[in-house]
């Protein structure tokens, strides 16, 4: 009970956020025709943000090689979330470990980062408490878009916005400036090279073996 308090306390502001954005991607989906059980059920089992507010228009028939590839450049950023969460998560076993994999959205990596690695049922809360505030978010706003009609225009960018709030506070939480300033920088060469339709993998791939590479040097740092 007290680490469930206290994951909830944490979790607030995450709350507000995730109800938030929950609802606009509600009243999104409701807007292209899919009603408040479609918004729960992508909130249970795709449980991505990003991917959910992608995957609205994917949903219209898209084939499945092209809905796959398009899930792993949307979400190949967890690959680096899961890399730093090995030893953190190694002596949790079973569907709880499963389930915990599953939730590491980039809110939750957040908290669970600053908890002790010893923490493990106030990440499991933390998890969960997540999910259900953007679950709910998501029902809510299907709910709500049934009833008032909404001019959805611009309302997908407040994930974007999220994402720039988090990697600010990150900024300013943490000395260690590296593994940003690597992803910032061979990001922006990517782009350059590859283009802004292909940039994002090529640069994925280059900074997790840079990452590897400098892993010691950067966590000695």
């Amino acid at each position: 009970m007290k680490n469930f308090k206290r994951a909830f306390k944490a979790t607030i502001p995450v709350m507000t956020g995730y109800l938030v954005l929950g609802i606009g991607y509600g009243i999104l989906m409701n807007a292209k025709g899919y009603n408040a059980l479609w918004s729960l059920a992508a909130g249970l089992l795709i449980y991505s943000g990003t991917m959910q507010f992608v995957a609205i228009e994917l949903f219209a028939g898209a084939p499945l090689g092209e809905t796959a590839l398009t899930s792993l450049i949307v979400s190949a950023r967890h690959l680096f979330y899961g890399i730093s969460m090995v030893n953190r998560y190694k002596n949790i076993h079973g569907l709880k470990k499963l389930y915990m994999i599953f939730a590491l959205t980039d809110e939750t990596y957040s908290l669970v980062c600053e908890a002790d690695e010893s923490e493990k049922d106030y990440c499991f809360w933390v998890s969960i408490l997540d999910q259900i505030y953007w679950i709910t978010g998501g029902f809510l706003g299907g709910l709500l878009g049934e009833i008032i009609p909404f001019n959805t225009s611009g309302i997908d960018f407040a994930l974007t916005a999220l994402f720039v709030t988090i990697c600010v506070e990150q900024w300013l939480t943490h000395e260690n400036h590296y593994p940003a300033l690597t992803g910032l920088i061979i990001s922006i060469l990517c782009l350059l090279v590859f283009g802004s339709e292909n940039f994002l993998i090529p640069s994925m791939i280059l900074i997790t073996v840079l990452l590897f590479a400098l892993r010691r040097r950067i966590e000695n740092v």
